[in-house]
């Protein structure tokens, strides 16, 4: 149910590859608590691929250029309204021709009654029909929420996951550079865990991207020297996340003295994952540093930035002003 392509992630210029996603129906039907109408035999293997959901206002009209029929299809006020002032042979005539596109399912919203013309090319055509008691636009803004989420592009890379003081970290780096040791000390210091080695990364809307941990190793954290640590048993449920928003990249390498690394913060560096430019710091690691403490201030200086303050910019502002022969602020006031 998958077509693998490839797809440039990052300013390296490296591939990755990527699916395109399918989600059961049968899933969709139990989230939202669907009243089953009608459904055929072996109903359960139908893969919802698109993560549109149409009106079939023009369909029924008649009109099917642009048509896609991949889209599951809602049937709401206005068109029940429009079935129901059509003769028996104009709304089997119309029914007959929407199923027949070899639609995935068809829902019916606010609780409306179903046509038995409905019903009888639901079963000619082995379309599932169901039923909501929810309005149409909230319920198809709900659907396609979900289904974004289910079938969001997505990639893995290896990594480490964390989440301080509300901000998702993607620590990228080679092996034994200390991804899985700094995870561990955060996670001691209250900071919560979300994947290790593996990360699981969907792009759920054009600006976020929101990672997890593949579900054979979740919550372990591999330590060299120990072996595999179950991090939910040992710190507890408070200490681990299912998934997290990927807010900034710390990308952690070893110190090279021949490496001029920014000192003051005025460069913004980003890596482009899934077509979204994540906030990027590089750290450099070497004995006497701890990651931690180092992680626990990128996250809050990162915070602070989204809120409106950069602490490189107002310092070459200050320094700007007194070069200039302006004084600092403290000492104008």
């Amino acid at each position: 149910t998958e077509r693998v392509k490839t797809m440039t992630i990052d300013g390296n210029g490296m591939e990755y590859a990527v699916g395109e996603y399918s989600v059961e129906l049968k899933k969709i039907a139990d989230e939202f608590k669907l009243e089953t109408i009608y459904v055929p035999e072996g109903w359960e293997k139908i893969l919802i691929k698109s993560p549109d959901v149409s009106r079939p206002g023009l369909a029924l009209g008649g009109f099917f250029d642009c048509f896609d029929h991949k889209r599951i299809q809602l049937v709401g006020n206005a068109e029940s309204e429009y079935l129901g002032f059509a003769t028996h042979e104009e709304r089997e005539e119309k029914l007959d021709a929407l199923f027949a596109k070899e639609i995935p399912a068809l829902i019916v919203t606010t609780s409306l009654p179903v046509f038995d013309e409905m019903l009888r090319a639901a079963e000619k055509y082995s379309v599932p029909l169901f039923r909501t008691a929810q309005k149409s636009s909230e319920f198809q803004a709900a659907l396609i929420a979900s289904l974004n989420i289910y079938l969001a592009p997505r990639i893995t890379r290896h990594g480490v996951l964390v989440e301080v003081y509300g901000e998702g970290i993607l620590m990228l780096g080679e092996s034994g550079v200390g991804k899985s040791e700094t995870a561990i000390e955060l996670v001691k210091r209250g900071h919560r865990f979300i994947a290790d080695d593996a990360v699981e990364i969907k792009k759920v809307s054009a600006k976020t991207l929101v990672g997890s941990s593949p579900e054979i190793i979740r919550h372990f954290i591999e330590l060299r020297g120990i072996g595999i640590v179950d991090v939910r048993r040992l710190f507890g449920m408070g200490a681990v996340k299912e998934t997290e928003k990927i807010d900034m990249v710390i990308k952690l390498e070893q110190w090279d003295k021949n490496k001029v690394y920014d000192r003051l913060g005025l460069e913004q560096e980003t890596t482009n994952i899934l077509g979204i430019e994540v906030p990027t710091t590089t750290i450099p690691v070497r004995p006497g540093r701890n990651l931690a403490i180092i992680l626990e201030i990128a996250a809050m200086n990162n915070r602070q930035k989204k809120m409106g303050y950069n602490t490189a910019e107002e310092f070459n502002k200050r320094m700007n002003r007194l070069l200039s022969g302006g004084g600092t602020e403290e000492n104008n006031e």
